[in-house]
């Protein structure tokens, strides 16, 4: 009973002093700071939003839809999927909703490896057309409102390459182009500089009956490896980017780029069995590939690709 009549006491007291406008105006204007508070937080988060650098960029915000040229559309009825062929297909991938094509390796080249093995990097394979094709195909690309990268294999060419043959007969500057160094070679049989492996599995090391040298090869023995420590194989990679970014494609896809430089000493790699018999092992995955990836100074290399595609680019990282 006590205790009833004082929560009326109390109740009266506050509905008393409440209803007073010394109290009642410091609590609408609170309330009206308030609103306006959160009004002015919901317009700032707008405007922020609205004049903020957008978070993706083309190649981030939308599909990519990747086409092997050899097996898309053939134009000329011949067998080979053609540049041509993907131009008239444009129509249709533009329903797909993506925003980027990505045309795989059509560079001169061999059928090793998937055309990977390149003769020529500022060429295209005949059996795909010619450069007129590839430059009607970017600009019909981009009438669709589409951007367009392509393959870039900068770790190594075909044997088959003009840099290749001056290489292996010692000539000027193209002597260091690739990885030479010294090995045994008598009646058919190669003694490697060391235990490095091909990623195909044997030893990455070829003996060159012109040079007399072994040259290194992380994939086939068609595909010698660049010697990118020497930087006039670096500029002659960024003089590839520069002639197809003049041709106006929006960006690369660089293929083995993990490869590009192999530590300056020949010490063995490290078996991941330790009691296998070193003659035995063969296969690439029977190694640590700690000699032969990811070296330091790969990623100054990667990032001169970068400053190379910035000079193309009004905005940095266009491309």
């Amino acid at each position: 009973m006590a205790l009833s009549k004082m929560k009326t006491l109390r109740s009266g007291t506050r509905s008393q002093f409440s209803g007073q406008a010394r109290y009642r105006v410091p609590r609408e204007i609170l309330f009206w700071l308030t609103v306006a508070s959160v009004l002015l937080l919901i317009g700032a988060t707008i405007t922020i939003i609205a004049i903020s650098p957008k978070c993706l960029d083309w190649w981030q915000e939308g599909a990519m839809y990747q086409i092997y040229p050899r097996s898309f559309k053939d134009s000329d009825k011949d067998g080979n999927g053609d540049l041509k062929g993907i131009q008239d297909k444009l129509d249709y991938i533009t329903t797909l909703n993506v925003k980027t094509i990505w045309i795989t390796s059509f560079y001169k080249s061999s059928l090793k490896d998937f055309r990977y093995g390149v003769e020529d990097f500022q060429e295209i394979d005949p059996i795909f057309g010619t450069m007129e094709d590839f430059e009607n195909l970017v600009a019909a690309i981009h009438d669709k409102g589409l951007k367009l990268i392509i393959d870039l294999i900068p770790n190594h060419t075909s044997d088959k390459h003009a840099w290749f043959q001056l290489s292996r007969t010692r000539t000027g500057k193209y002597t260091d182009y690739y990885i030479w160094h010294d090995c045994t070679h008598e009646n058919g049989i190669t003694i490697p500089p060391n235990n490095w492996l091909s990623v195909y599995g044997n030893s990455s090391w070829h003996f060159d009956e012109v040079r007399k040298q072994c040259y290194f090869h992380q994939f086939m023995k068609e595909q010698p490896d660049l010697n990118f420590r020497n930087l006039d194989v670096q500029e002659e990679i960024k003089e590839i980017i520069q002639f197809w970014l003049a041709k106006n494609v929006d960006g690369f896809s660089f293929h083995a780029v993990k490869f590009l430089l192999e530590a300056k000493h020949l010490r063995d790699e490290i078996q991941v069995n330790k009691t296998q018999i070193p003659d035995m092992v063969t296969h690439y995955s029977e190694l640590y590939h700690d000699f032969t990836t990811t070296q330091v100074g790969m990623h100054d290399i990667v990032r001169s690709f970068r400053q190379t595609m910035d000079q193309y680019s009004s905005e940095p990282g266009r491309y």
